[in-house]
């Protein structure tokens, strides 16, 4: 007979750790008497993150006594309490390898249905002081599960826990489990577990995304898993490409065009992808890596890259006095997740600034393959002499039968033309895209300098796209993913205060930040790239949940631990990586 052995909440407090403000709900203490399971919660529980735990599908996390025994014989420990392990419910029976999900049961006067296995994280780590965790629940097969209320009620320990219904398909807590974090992702077993009615949504998607994959092959990494980030593996490494032309398109914009010395096809590119230029500046220091948007049409003779020249800008000042036609750049094969989607939908592309590049090379595959789309072009410069591609945006914008322009100019030139040069005078916003008539199921695509992004998100919230239809491209560096840490000031990239000469060299290229690794003082890729504050995604930290899949632009790793499923080819999970040489990763 299964029982509840203790019931156990605890609200979210803030902990220290690693020199940071941790806030989890991951410590629960037994209650004494009766508690009420509702439909979000038990009565004084609590998750600190909700964007990964808790809601009506993660209502109640359920460990088993059996497996508390298991981990005090391989952790060689005798202090496990009930809530140990973050539950709420300590049970004794319902193992992970006879549960099934969809499985209904009722306790005390509750009635709770199975809905997926627990996605563990770093924070179990922190609770068990073990950052191994993480990765030791997901590979045992013992990761416990979540409850969802079907019908509130009163709950304690030493009720007995009946089994009252059960799916149609019978999956257990531990095959599913498998299933998405093994290498083995059968399709017929796939297709078994969407037809599980109560599996949650997000387990639902996981597995939608690596039946679409279809594929099978060696290196083809977790689609399930694998952040959209990653979506675009490419093989590392840079080949060398002559300059075969330099445009001045603006003030302060210069294309360069590239191709192979030998004539040889270029590797395609999907529209609002980027490559990564390994620059070797006079004076014998260290490359430079830079990530430049391809900006000229779809090609396997040419890439066209558009540079804007900073004041006090390293790479573009080196471009601008130090290149000729006629040089040989090392640049990489073009990667990235920007891209345009195919479908019927609207596209918007808006941009400010040389933010155009990618988007550009969107309209320009809209245009050649004379698309019926309605396409918006909206874009905002300083003033005619910093507008690059304008005569090159109206040409392409005549080949669509439903395209349309809208130009701002911050700043109009005495000699600027209203209705000729630019539309309206002033920024962007709600406003205009009222003017315009943008259609709120329209696919956008936004790039710009930082404060521009920012604007443009909050105008387009406020306006009604829906957040999942609004598709960002930042140049330098990514959008972070820190779940649980809450006070971090956020600091632009640069390198560690005790970076030394020795040691390979890791290169993060879209921050444009350079260190030595030094095994003394880091464990992985990802500790390295956090003492540089360059921006990184993840949660588990032990290599399970794919969070800080990124690029590798070229070098190799080792991995320890071993990741429970490799990442594709191309890319490097950093939160279990090491250098082996010199790498770039593409954040």
């Amino acid at each position: 007979m299964a029982r509840l052995l203790s019931v156990n909440v605890g609200l979210p407090r803030d902990i220290e750790w690693k020199g940071r403000t941790v806030h989890t709900g991951i410590w629960k203490s037994p209650v004494r008497g009766r508690c009420r399971a509702g439909r979000l919660n038990l009565d004084g529980d609590g998750q600190g993150d909700l964007g990964g735990h808790g809601g009506e599908q993660r209502a109640v996390f359920v460990y088993q006594i059996e497996s508390y025994r298991h981990w005090q014989d391989q952790l060689n420990r005798t202090d496990f309490v009930h809530g140990q392990f973050g539950e709420n419910f300590t049970i004794e029976g319902l193992s992970d390898d006879t549960v099934c999900i969809g499985d209904h049961y009722q306790i005390g006067t509750a009635l709770f249905e199975v809905t997926q296995p627990r996605v563990t994280c770093y924070r179990v780590g922190i609770r068990m002081n073990e950052p191994r965790m993480p990765a030791l629940l997901t590979s045992s097969g013992r990761p416990g599960f979540y409850f969802r209320v079907l019908r509130e009620g009163e709950v304690g320990a030493g009720d007995e826990i009946v089994k009252v219904g059960e799916a149609n398909e019978r999956m257990t807590v531990a095959e599913i489990n498998a299933l998405l974090y093994s290498p083995n992702h059968p399709r017929d077993r796939l297709e078994r577990a969407l037809r599980i009615e109560a599996l949650s949504p997000g387990w639902r998607s996981s597995f939608e995304a690596l039946l679409q994959s279809q594929t099978t092959a060696a290196g083809s990494g977790n689609a399930g898993l694998a952040p959209t980030a990653a979506a675009h593996p490419v093989a590392p490494g840079f080949q060398p490409l002559v300059v075969a032309a330099i445009d001045q398109e603006s003030a302060d914009v210069l294309s360069l065009s590239m191709q192979d010395p030998d004539g040889q096809p270029l590797r395609p590119s999907l529209p609002g992808q980027y490559i990564v230029l390994r620059l070797r500046p006079t004076g014998g220091g260290p490359p430079l890596f830079r990530s430049y948007s391809l900006s000229g049409p779809p090609s396997t003779e040419r890439y066209r890259i558009s540079v804007k020249i900073e004041p006090n800008g390293t790479a573009g000042t080196y471009l601008r006095e130090h290149l000729q036609v006629g040089d040989v750049l090392d640049v990489s094969s073009p990667r990235g997740s920007f891209i345009l989607q195919s479908g019927e939908r609207p596209v918007v592309l808006l941009s400010a600034g040389i933010g155009a590049t990618p988007v550009l090379a969107m309209l320009q595959a809209l245009a050649e393959a004379r698309s019926t789309r309605q396409v918006l072009w909206l874009h905002t410069a300083r003033d005619r002499q910093h507008h690059p591609f304008a005569a090159e945006v109206r040409r392409l914008m005549l080949g669509l039968t439903r395209g349309r322009s809208y130009v701002c100019y911050s700043r109009p030139g005495s000699g600027d033309k209203i209705g000729e040069d630019f539309d309206a005078t002033g920024h962007l916003s709600q406003s205009v895209f009222d003017e315009v008539g943008i259609p709120r199921e329209a696919d956008v695509y936004l790039c710009g300098p930082t404060r521009f992004m920012a604007d443009m998100k909050a105008a387009l919230a406020a306006f009604g796209v829906p957040r999942e239809r609004v598709h960002v491209e930042i140049f330098n560096g990514s959008e972070s993913m820190t779940p649980g840490i809450v006070g971090a000031a956020t600091r632009a990239p640069h390198p560690p205060g005790d970076d030394a000469n020795t040691g390979p060299l890791v290169s993060f290229a879209r921050s444009g930040v350079a260190a030595h690794w030094k095994a003394s003082a880091y464990q992985s890729i990802l500790e390295l790239a956090e003492a540089c504050d360059v921006p990184v995604r993840w949660s588990c930290r032990t290599g399970v949940c794919h969070n800080c899949e990124s690029g590798l632009v070229s070098g190799a790793v080792a991995y320890g631990p071993e990741p429970l499923d490799q990442p594709a080819d191309g890319n490097v999970l950093v939160c279990c990586s090491r250098p082996i040489g010199d790498v770039v990763v593409d954040l």
